[in-house]
């Protein structure tokens, strides 16, 4: 059956995937809006409330994406080790660095660039700049005015690990098992242990909106990996193997809507965002939280753009945000995900502490 799907899939591979990300996008906007899903809150919420409440649904969804990946692969839906996050050049230093730059620019931007796609479909025109900005900066930082600088500043800080970066082969490696057993060993280790991590503290098993928000966004992330894995054609030169994320596809968003007619149907990457906003606005209206918002001066205008920018940058040095690497790298178990993933919670800290000290 699998393999039927997938030739259904690589013959109508354009609208697989863009009908697909769209779709995606939509549920996963909707649940952000209504769940209230956001990772920059969940840090603030420990550090001002004591609240892990939002940090566990965010864990969770980390955990149900590291296992619905694992179902997935093993159905033969989807290879994640054609996926940019498992490559054998272990970009630490991107990692790192990237990480804390972009969750202090989050700060600054008020929520990572999901949390600015949800509100700005909910008609908040500042996360709207903010999208803008962060786009441009991150095609900055690919091949504009910062790229050189990035290649020389962080080529140097790769490190090869062999073909792949993944906990799994590194594990077989190590221990001499097979991969397919370590993998299997070092997933369920960490799915139960975030588990039980989440379920044992009693505020969260009484939060149905934190539970059904891990779970759902989780899941769209399983999603993403499915469609995109299913209509991945190796003699396709577009081919891509890729879930959720964000910052790239705002800079590829904006070159889409200036260059549509040379460039055919959208990527998964576009389709999926434009799918985030509408899901933003259909959780707004539903919600009947819908109006527009704008900058309250202009030192507000300056520290959004600010952020936007930070995120821009640090989400191309660390190849992902806190859906592009958090979950959805992290449910590929490559090391980098996690590298990624910690430094970017260290960022956010940081922001937090920073702007307390401006205010």
């Amino acid at each position: 059956m699998i393999e039927t799907w997938k030739m259904t899939a690589v013959e109508n591979a354009a609208s697989f995937i863009g009908w697909g990300g769209l779709v995606i996008g939509i549920v996963f906007g909707f649940l952000v809006a209504r769940t209230n899903f956001c990772t920059m809150g969940s840090i603030s919420d420990i550090l001002s409330f004591g609240s892990y409440n939002r940090f566990r649904s965010w864990l969770l969804a980390a955990a149900t994406a590291m296992l619905g990946v694992w179902v997935i692969q093993g159905a033969g839906m989807v290879d994640t080790s054609m996926s940019m996050y498992r490559t054998g050049d272990f970009g630490w230093g991107g990692n790192i660095i990237g990480g804390l730059v972009f969750g202090f620019g989050m700060v600054f931007a008020g929520g990572c660039a999901s949390r600015n796609l949800v509100r700005a479909g909910g008609g908040d025109l500042r996360s709207m700049v903010v999208l803008i900005v962060m786009g441009i900066f991150a095609y900055m930082t690919i091949g504009g005015l910062l790229g050189p600088l990035r290649v020389s500043i962080f080529s140097p800080l790769t490190t090869s690990v062999g073909d792949d970066q993944s906990l799994g082969v590194l594990l077989a490696d190590l221990l001499g098992m097979s991969v397919e057993t370590a993998t299997t060993a070092a997933m369920a280790v960490i799915v139960l242990a975030v588990v039980i991590y989440c379920f044992k503290d009693a505020s969260f098993r009484g939060s149905k909106a934190d539970i059904i928000g891990g779970i759902g966004i989780g899941l769209c992330v399983v999603a993403g990996w499915a469609v995109t894995g299913l209509a991945y054609d190796e003699f396709a030169s577009n081919a891509t193997v890729i879930s959720l994320t964000y910052v790239r596809p705002a800079g590829d968003t904006l070159d889409y809507l200036m260059r549509f007619t040379a460039l055919g149907a959208p990527d998964f990457g576009v389709a999926s965002l434009a799918g985030a906003l509408i899901g933003g606005f259909l959780g707004a209206a539903y919600g009947k939280r819908l109006h527009l918002t704008t900058f309250a001066g202009p030192s507000d205008a300056v520290r959004n753009m600010f952020g936007a920018a930070l995120m821009g940058i640090g989400g191309v040095l660390a190849l992902g945000c806190t859906v592009g690497q958090a979950l959805t790298g992290v449910s590929t178990l490559a090391i980098g995900s996690f590298l990624t993933f910690a430094f970017i919670v260290v960022g956010g800290i940081a922001g937090i502490k920073t702007m307390e000290n401006m205010a």
